[in-house]
């Protein structure tokens, strides 16, 4: 599967809006449209950086599907959907591009017995949310609206939850809904301690 390392964090059912400048990403988008297939791994980068290369990476990820593509000025502009997740077996060479032996990870089946869990957990997301909103700009509204359907809502509310990009790829690699849902409650409300601890007084 042709790869592409980022700064954050994909999760399936989730919107992914690029500008690609770079030129080994563009032979890459080049060639996926060519072959009319124009899907690629979104993975985070473990250390280093996005141009040029020789940036580390998370074995985990999720597939781009491509809704939309354009160019202007020798810069592509493209708007895709996350989906299915996978496992990075073994890199290839980055020659031209990134590349990577992949293997899809199992869907998450829903339970209706979860449906409490699931209710509490998203009243504590948005309620972080709101909170975290005072001090940053950077964090979902928190009433942002989900899918209907529950496992897609499940991933949107793993996306928006106001957690650092490594409790983002812990979620992603949850093997059952529940998992992700006692994981999402842990690590929001270990990230609602930075909003409500008071400011020191002067």
């Amino acid at each position: 599967m042709s790869m592409f390392p980022l700064g954050s964090v994909l999760f399936p059912h989730m919107p992914l809006r690029l500008r690609v400048f770079e030129e080994r990403y563009l032979v890459m988008l080049s060639e996926l449209v060519e072959a009319e297939d124009t899907r690629f791994g979104v993975v985070l980068i473990e250390r280093g950086f996005e141009v040029g290369g020789g940036e580390h990476r998370f074995g985990v990820g999720t597939t781009a599907d491509v809704a939309q593509i354009g160019a202007e000025d020798g810069v592509v502009g493209l708007v895709a959907q996350g989906t299915e997740r996978f496992e990075v077996e073994t890199w290839l060479d980055d020659d031209p591009y990134p590349r990577a032996e992949v293997r899809v990870l199992p869907e998450l089946v829903w339970d209706e017995r979860l449906e409490p869990l699931r209710a509490e957990t998203e009243q504590l997301v948005r309620r972080t949310l709101a909170q975290a909103s005072e001090f940053s700009e950077n964090v979902w509204p928190a009433d942002v609206e989900l899918a209907d359907e529950p496992v897609p809502a499940l991933w949107q509310l793993a996306a928006i939850a106001p957690v650092t990009a490594l409790d983002q790829v812990k979620l992603l690699r949850s093997e059952s809904a529940e998992a992700l849902l006692l994981s999402l409650v842990e690590l929001t409300r270990d990230a609602a301690l930075a909003w409500e601890t008071p400011w020191p007084l002067e």
